[in-house]
């Protein structure tokens, strides 16, 4: 009997093992979830408070230029993007997220502390006056600038912007370092009026010198020579700005300045200029800001029918610089009275006349200078060695009563080539 319960019991313990491992396998798989839940709801907690905070900031944000108007200034905005705006809310969070950017760091090097002011400043004999600016020889009331007693400064007229004034200071101290353009020693472009102060001229603009002086250079047999000497250190200086991705945009005769007739011209009067290195689209937006006054008589006609200017823009206002220092500073298009004839002469092809008593050479320059279309035009490295070939060939033929004034002037022209010859040259086709 007892042999036959055992039998009877024995299928049974299968059934209880497999019942066990069941309820084990459910017991765990339910701590499993349940610690899940635990987590998630810990996870969703601190979320829901994430979001809370945030919500709390972006309320805050959208207070603080209201509350603090001051901050806005001091947000820098590249030169490049003048007509971008950037939407209220999101003006101080751009401001944290591109504090790093290279166009903020020349605005923070730009905003120094006023060193001087226009009261520290001995104004002796205006130079020119334009017309965002006036310029004059000057000295410190006390002290120098940077060891320099006297220098040019150039005063900003009232209402011209800042920014414009601080994109003109980047280009001047990207240029440093070049004989035939004008140094800039210092600033103040924290209150008005704006203030640049320039290295010292003697004798102001090259317009000026030649209209004063023509009597005496039209008696000179070697005017022609002196005038490609003039030509060629102009032409340095424009080559030096190609290289350094720059258009001048207001190249002219009363932009050049003369310390030193001929051999020390210096090109000035930055504040047209463009830096195609700082500009996010080849296309700017100056040409279409209604405010902005560009001198027409100088402009190529591609600006005025495709609205399109380029380096080849630049190197047709040399030719116009080297009419105009044939006729000593006459306007050009002298006969033409209102901007409309100007344009309309422009685009239909005419050209200034030839200067009389031009020598071919240079005439042959200025004629290339104003070819159509601007593909054609030379390259200012192509001028530059056209000038030189022009003034070696003048050198073999000259006749001076002053040897030792030739020795130096022969110095100083191989200097210059010298220079020419290291500086860097780039392909001159990249528009704006």
């Amino acid at each position: 009997m007892s042999s036959n319960t055992t039998q009877g019991m024995c299928p049974g313990e299968p059934l209880n093992l497999l019942a066990c491992i069941l309820i084990g396998a459910l017991a765990f798989t339910i701590l499993v979830f349940t610690l899940l839940g635990v987590v998630c709801l810990r996870k969703y907690r601190s979320l829901v408070q994430t979001i809370q905070q945030l919500e709390g900031s972006k309320l805050l944000l959208g207070a603080l230029p209201q509350l603090e108007p001051p901050m806005m200034p001091l947000r820098p905005v590249p030169a490049e993007r003048e007509e971008e705006e950037d939407p209220p809310s999101q003006a101080l969070l751009q401001q944290s997220s591109t504090v790093r950017s290279p166009s903020r760091r020349l605005w923070k090097s730009l905003q120094q502390g006023p060193r001087f002011t226009k009261s520290d400043l001995n104004l002796l004999q205006l130079i020119k006056a334009g017309k965002e600016g006036v310029f004059y020889q000057a000295r410190m009331t006390r002290g120098t600038c940077k060891g320099h007693n006297m220098f040019t400064c150039k005063i900003s007229k009232e209402g011209v912007r800042p920014k414009h004034v601080d994109t003109e200071v980047s280009i001047m101290r990207k240029l440093v370092h070049h004989k035939n353009i004008l140094q800039i020693l210092d600033w103040n472009t924290t209150e008005e009026p704006y203030i640049l102060i320039l290295e010292y001229v003697s004798y102001g603009t090259l317009r000026t010198f030649l209209q004063t002086n023509r009597v005496h250079l039209s008696a000179d047999p070697e005017l022609q020579s002196l005038l490609t000497i003039a030509s060629y250190h102009i032409a340095l200086a424009m080559q030096h700005l190609r290289s350094k991705m720059i258009m001048h945009c207001d190249l002219a005769l009363r932009n050049v300045m003369v310390n030193k007739f001929p051999w020390e011209v210096k090109l000035a009067e930055f504040g047209l200029a463009r830096d195609l290195t700082r500009m996010t689209s080849r296309r700017s937006s100056r040409w279409r800001n209604p405010r902005q006054r560009v001198p027409l008589r100088w402009y190529p006609p591609e600006y005025f029918k495709n609205n399109y200017y380029s380096f080849k823009g630049d190197v047709w206002a040399f030719g116009i610089v080297l009419w105009e220092m044939q006729t000593f500073g006459t306007l050009p298009y002298p006969d033409l009275e209102t901007s409309e004839a100007v344009v309309y002469h422009i685009c239909i092809g005419h050209k200034n006349t030839n200067p009389e008593g031009c020598r071919p050479e240079i005439l042959h320059i200025m004629q290339d200078c104003w070819l159509e279309p601007y593909t054609l035009r030379p390259s200012f490295t192509d001028v530059v060695r056209m000038l030189e070939n022009v003034i070696e060939n003048d050198a073999d033929y000259v006749d001076v009563e002053s040897p030792q004034l030739l020795v130096k002037d022969e110095a100083e022209y191989h200097e210059a080539k010298c220079l020419r010859v290291a500086s860097i040259t780039l392909d001159d086709q990249s528009p704006i």
